[in-house]
This record gives C-alpha cells, structure tokens and sequence, in this order.
C-alpha cells in the first residue's frame, strides 16, 4: 500500500483522569512510527469545562470533524460529580461521539500470550482468545428522549429514560458487524459468525433489532453465520466458553456491559482499545476502554497499553498505514513477553517505563 502524505492530522484530546498519562506516551509511539504525521492536541471533558465552561466547545468538535482520526484519553472525575448533567465531563464524550456520527463502535477482547494466566478464568478458556464487540454507539437509551427526574403527585419521583432505535440505526450497525466478520472466517467455534445481543423478549426494541438484523443478514450477508442470543444469556457464555465467539453485534446499553465484562478475559482493562467508525470519509475516534481512573491519577502507574493499542487501531483502520500499525502491535506483544508489567497487570513498571519498553521495541 503507498503511504499517506504528510497532511494527514492526528487529533489528541487527553482528557482528564489518567488520560493525559497514557496518550503522553500514545504521542511518543506515533511520533517514532509515523514522524510524517500532523499531530493537534485538544481539550474535552472536565478539562474542557474548566477551562471554556464547556466539555466541548462548537471549535474543538470542528478540529475533530477536520482530522483524520481522533485519539482520546479518557473523561471524568469527582471533582465534576455536581455539574450540571449537560455540562459533565462524559456529556463531552457523548456529543463528540453524536457530532461525529461514528455509530459504530469495535471493541475488541484478545488475549496476548503472554497474559493468559492473567485473566480472571482459566487460561485453557482465554488462550488464542479473539473476538470483537460492535457496538452501537449514536442511539438507544443514552440518547433517547424523554428522560428526566419527575416528583409525582403523591411526593414520590421517578426517573425515566427512553430505549428507541429505528430500522436504518440498526441496520447500518448491523452491516459493520457483518463485513467485519465476512473478514475474519475461521475464528470463534460455536458462533463464528455474528452473535447478535438484545433483549427481545421483553423489550420493543429488541424484537425490532432481532427482526432487522435478520432481514439485512438474509438480504446482503448470507455467506456469514447468524446467530440470536439474549443480552444476559450471552453475559453468562463469555464466562463459560468465550473462544466460542466470533463478532458480538449489540446495542448501546447492552454492548457497553458486555465488551467491559469481555475486557476482564484478556488480563486487565488497561488492555483494550476501541474504535468509534461512521461512514466512509467520517474521522474515526479511538480511545482506550479503561476509562479516567481517578483514583490513579497523577501516579504514573496507569497501563498506557488500551491507549497504545487504539493508536494502533488509528493507524490500521483511518490513517491506512497497516505496516505501522503492525509494528505497534509487535512491540506491545515483545514488551509484555519480556515481562514488562503495569501494577494492573501485577508488576511494578511505571507508565513511562511500559511506553519506553515499547518504544525501544517497534
């Protein structure tokens, strides 16, 4: 593949908590891997708030909308917890991910060799594991309306949120899910095709995802298995056999409660990264899964792998540069098999020591 030209821009957003920590060392390996690249730095989440009173203003989102691919830390502390509902960190991450209209969001749950013994199962479940999460990120019941806290007549009140979707937002998700694993034959066992997650037997919602995914799988993807499987039910067979899974296709609320149950399969959450993808020309939006940490912050500790790792999902899927993005991958690979270790992961490096063994690695 030729390399891109020099005026392809990657956009930092740090954030709080511990993101500023892990993407400081995602910078070092983007510089050392593509020194050619337009690296911008940005501000989101409390930060932001603190600074323009906003998590993120109409210029930042601009900035991300003109980028090739945007790289995020993570938002979010205590110090924000009285805020404004509108005005909080995680609001800034929420209308990122709407302005972009990345709908698609991957997460993928692998297991390096040499952290199978990590992992909260048995290493004989988790060893060669592979599977990623598409997960619907732009619609469902964080965005649905009406949702509010009403205080009834009779004193009491009561919190609602609304669960909707409509037939292209899953559909569009659903295609992405399929494509990804028409790419990926030959893994996961029992359902090594699409797993799709929901709901329908209790929910509206549901038998419409079930009912859609199904028509779009018998319209345009029939070559690719498909199987149905109950949002709970599918909690419990990541525990039980998870090397059976291939792609697990689910909605907002359900795909974010199981793609942070499959990260405890792989040895620590400060392993995994993810993508947000919209359609073809949209910037994509990577970060880590392991979200601001607050508690860490500020140590140096922090596992800067999820956000390596993302910068190595950056560079495969927006920023088309697979040969650096394959040096990323190997290096975090090397580090972890010469026993480079975050206190996460049981050791005692530091997160500028676990970015330096990479970095000496690449």
């Amino acid at each position: 593949m030729t390399p891109p030209d020099h005026s392809q821009t990657l956009l930092l957003l740090p954030g709080d908590g511990i993101g500023p920590e892990v993407i400081q060392q995602a910078r070092r390996i983007a510089e050392a891997v593509a020194p050619d690249l337009n690296i911008e730095e940005g501000l989101i989440g409390g930060v932001s708030f603190d600074h323009h009173g906003d998590p993120l203003t109409t210029q930042t989102l601009e900035r991300a909308k003109s980028a090739d691919a945007i790289l995020m830390g993570a938002v979010g502390g205590p110090q924000w917890d009285r805020t404004p509902r509108d005005k909080r960190p995680e609001a800034g991450l929420l209308a990122l991910r709407k302005g972009l209209d990345v709908y698609a969001n991957l997460r993928p749950a692998f297991c390096f060799p040499a952290l199978a013994s990590s992992s909260a199962l048995k290493s004989e479940l988790v060893e060669g594991l592979d599977i990623v999460i598409v997960r619907e990120l732009t619609s469902g019941v964080y965005f649905g309306q009406p949702r509010g806290i009403e205080r009834l007549p009779d004193g009491r009140r009561r919190g609602f949120d609304t669960q909707s979707y409509t037939s292209d937002e899953i559909r569009r998700v659903a295609r992405v899910a399929f494509e990804l694993a028409r790419g990926r034959r030959g893994k996961g066992g029992k359902f090594g095709g699409v797993l799709s997650c929901e709901k329908a037997n209790v929910m509206e919602s549901g038998v419409l995802w079930r009912e859609e995914v199904t028509s779009l799988h018998s319209e345009s993807f029939g070559d690719v298995q498909l199987d149905h499987m109950y949002a709970d039910a599918c909690a419990m067979h990541l525990v039980k056999a998870p090397k059976d899974i291939n792609v697990i296709l689910a909605d907002n609320l359900f795909g974010d409660i199981l793609s942070d149950e499959a990260s405890m399969l792989t040895g620590s959450i400060g392993m995994l990264p993810s993508a947000a993808l919209g359609d073809p020309g949209v910037p994509g939006l990577y970060e880590p899964v392991h979200g601001s940490a607050p508690d860490i912050a500020g140590q140096g500790i922090a596992n800067p792998c999820a956000a390596i790792l993302s910068l190595e999902m950056a560079m495969r899927w927006s920023l088309k540069r697979p040969d650096a993005a394959e040096r990323i991958w190997q290096a975090v690979d090397r580090a972890l098999e010469d026993g480079y270790r975050t206190r996460d992961l049981g050791g005692l490096h530091s997160t500028h020591d676990m970015g330096t063994a990479i970095l000496d690695r690449l």
